[in-house]
């Protein structure tokens, strides 16, 4: 019989945690039971989801293909059965036992927590939680002497980070230099201040002296790999090509893509690595080889410093070549689904040289016509070339093409997690380089506006005011945003410049941009 426990949970209800080990004990294991199963090469045995069961042989040996519950879907295997705990097995929630229904305690629903990895991209789907530094008591009611001091501040409205501006500010000089710390504060050497008029109007309703910056609203969601929807479909959550081999690597993949359903039956797909056709066996690979009269994308190659080239691809001009990186690409980036019609975009590939040929080493995609600016719709390093520093340099490529088109950019959401981590670091780096450029050169803190920075980097300016609320260096003082580099944010500033070897050259770049409202160009 199935075991049951019964822990209290107060006086409206009790929780029911069932122990299947009945189910267990019979060998009936289904698609969507759960239960503690080892990882590959670890001692680990965290809580798996079965998506599907197959025989591994004529012994009848079978093999489960699990899903790690809230780890990234790229650790999901096939394992057999003695990696599978089994006494802790339990029954998917459509298979659970319809508990007695009592008039006296009414019992909760069971639910099954959710199989879907927690990612770190969410954070930009949903509006951004805005930082909130309060003011200290101290500092608005000195000696607290003037209590009508108060209720003339109410009525105040706190600037808003739209039309901010950094002008000359000098804390040492203030009798509050060294005012109480909240919380959020760190000591920190003043760079300058962020000011702007009190403007007319109701007053905020957040505790008096509190800072509310404006939220991001949600990005459209679009692109060459647009979103996918959460889906059941157990298909589309395995991973159904085994190991590809492209060039002189041999690569396991991440994620599933929409393949030819005969290639997920051979042990290896082999691949082009100058035009990315995709072939079954190496004789067809070798075949095709003497055909094949392509070194590099089939587009034009606007940038180039010693080894790395970039070429720019006409989705529309190119159709196949397109949609083979986005078959390729969609084995390394998890939600997203892909987007056959390429003729709205254009494919940036970057590119290392040698005797044979130029490689891809990455990849970023972009909309001709962006209705929100948008520099990047996709972007990708190959695994291969990842923790080399080309992550970066794709993204600093986006934004210096989106200088020379005179307009700031930011790449359509939701990222993938290692971009996602990219961009922040790229976003952080840019923009303190930039303030560490200003108070190096002058003796006084500069003066500057939000806006400028946003020239200077090309980086939207939500993405800016994001970036200086995550390293919680923007304070509001006396009416006024304050900008405060710490020494921590220095120093690791220093050392990521240091770690850089290769960065992009804008005298490098031969690039044209086009007006691509009309039709003509396309």
């Amino acid at each position: 019989m199935a075991e049951t426990e019964l822990a209290d949970v107060g006086a409206g209800g009790v929780a029911i945690n069932i122990h299947l080990a009945a189910a267990a004990a019979s060998g009936h294991i289904t698609e969507g039971c759960r239960m503690p199963v080892q990882m590959t090469k670890s001692e680990e045995w965290p809580l798996a989801e079965i998506l599907s069961i197959k025989d591994a042989d004529e012994h009848s040996c079978k093999m489960y293909y699990v899903h790690y519950v809230d780890f990234n879907k790229r650790l999901d295997e096939w394992v057999t059965e003695d990696r599978l705990e089994l006494s802790k097995m339990q029954l998917p929630r459509k298979d659970l036992p319809t508990p007695a229904k009592s008039s006296a305690v009414k019992e909760p629903a069971l639910s099954a927590p959710s199989s879907r990895a927690s990612s770190p991209e969410r954070d930009i789907v949903t509006p951004v939680t805005p930082v909130t530094v309060a003011l200290p008591l101290s500092i608005l009611t000195p000696n607290n002497k003037n209590k009508s001091t108060i209720a003339s501040r109410k009525r105040k409205l706190v600037p808003s980070l739209d039309d901010i501006s950094l002008d000359s500010f000098d804390m040492t000089s203030s009798p509050l230099a060294n005012p109480p710390l909240t919380p959020l504060q760190a000591p920190t050497t003043p760079l300058g201040t962020l000011t702007t008029p009190l403007g007319s109007g109701q007053p905020p309703s957040t505790p008096q002296g509190a800072v509310v910056p404006p939220t991001m609203a949600p990005p459209r969601q679009s692109g060459s790999m647009k979103v996918e929807k959460p889906s059941d479909d157990i298909i589309s959550r395995m991973k159904n090509i085994k190991l590809i081999e492209l060039g002189r690597y041999r690569i396991k993949p991440w994620y599933f893509s929409p393949y030819p359903e005969e290639l997920t039956d051979v042990p290896i797909v082999y691949i082009c690595e100058f035009c990315l056709k995709y072939v079954k066996s190496l004789k067809c690979l070798e075949r095709h080889k003497a055909k094949c009269q392509l070194t590099h994308p089939p587009g034009n190659e606007i940038y180039r410093k010693n080894s790395l080239s970039v070429f720019e691809v006409d989705g529309r001009k190119n159709k196949v070549y397109s949609q083979n990186l986005c078959l390729l690409a969609k084995l390394f980036l998890d939600h997203k689904t892909l987007y056959y019609d390429t003729d709205p975009f254009l494919f940036y590939i970057m590119t290392e040289f040698d005797t044979k040929g130029f490689h891809v080493v990455g990849y970023f995609s972009k909309e001709k016509e962006s209705s929100e600016d948008y520099n990047v719709a996709c972007i990708l390093t190959l695994p291969q070339y990842q923790r080399k520093g080309y992550g970066r340099l794709l993204i600093e490529f986006s934004y210096l093409l989106s200088r020379f088109e005179g307009k700031t950019g930011s790449p359509e959401k939701p990222l993938s997690d290692l971009g996602l981590l990219s961009y922040r670091s790229y976003w952080k780096q840019a923009i303190v380089d930039i303030l560490l450029t200003l108070r190096s050169d002058n003796t006084e803190p500069p003066q500057m506006t939000i806006l400028e920075l946003c020239e200077l980097t090309s980086i939207r300016k939500d993405d800016i005011i994001s970036t200086l609320q995550h390293l919680n260096i923007i304070h509001y003082y006396r009416g006024q945003y304050i900008l405060a580099l710490g020494d921590e944010v220095v120093d690791a500033h220093k050392k990521l410049t240091e770690k850089r070897k290769v960065q992009i050259d804008p005298k490098c770049l031969h690039w044209t941009p086009k007006d691509w409202s009309k039709r003509g160009k396309w």
